[in-house]
C-alpha cells in the first residue's frame, strides 16, 4: 500500500468516527426526550429519574466526541510505530523495513 492509500483509510476512518458521533448525539436527544415524556406522563412533579440515562449517555457523548475530534486524532507515522515498539519492548528495533502488508499499519 503506498502512503496515499494509507492516508485515504485514515481519511475514511475520520470521517466514519465524526459521523458516528453525530449519530449518537441524534440518538442521545431522542431518548433524552422520549424518558422525559414518560416521566412527565407517568410521575409528573416527583423525583426526575431520567436525570441518569441522560447523564449516563453524557458522559458517553463526550469519550465518542473526543475520540471524533480530540487531540489523539492524527496521523500515526512509521516513526511512531516504531517508537512505540521500542517502548514495548525496551529494545530498539531493527532496521529492517517494516512489511507493507501488515493491517495494523
Amino acid at each position: 500500500m503506498n502512503d496515499n492509500e494509507e492516508l485515504r483509510r485514515e481519511a475514511r476512518k475520520r470521517l466514519k468516527a465524526r459521523s458516528g458521533f453525530w449519530s449518537y448525539i441524534g440518538v442521545w436527544g431522542a431518548v433524552s426526550l422520549l424518558l422525559t415524556a414518560i416521566w412527565f406522563i407517568a410521575t409528573p412533579g416527583e423525583y426526575f429519574w431520567p436525570v441518569w440515562a441522560i447523564f449516563g449517555m453524557g458522559v458517553a457523548a463526550l469519550f465518542v466526541g473526543l475520540d471524533a475530534y480530540g487531540p489523539g486524532r492524527r496521523y500515526h507515522t512509521e516513526a511512531d510505530v516504531d517508537a512505540e515498539i521500542e517502548r514495548m519492548t525496551g529494545h530498539p528495533i531493527s532496521q529492517n523495513p517494516p512489511h507493507r502488508d501488515d493491517p495494523t499499519l
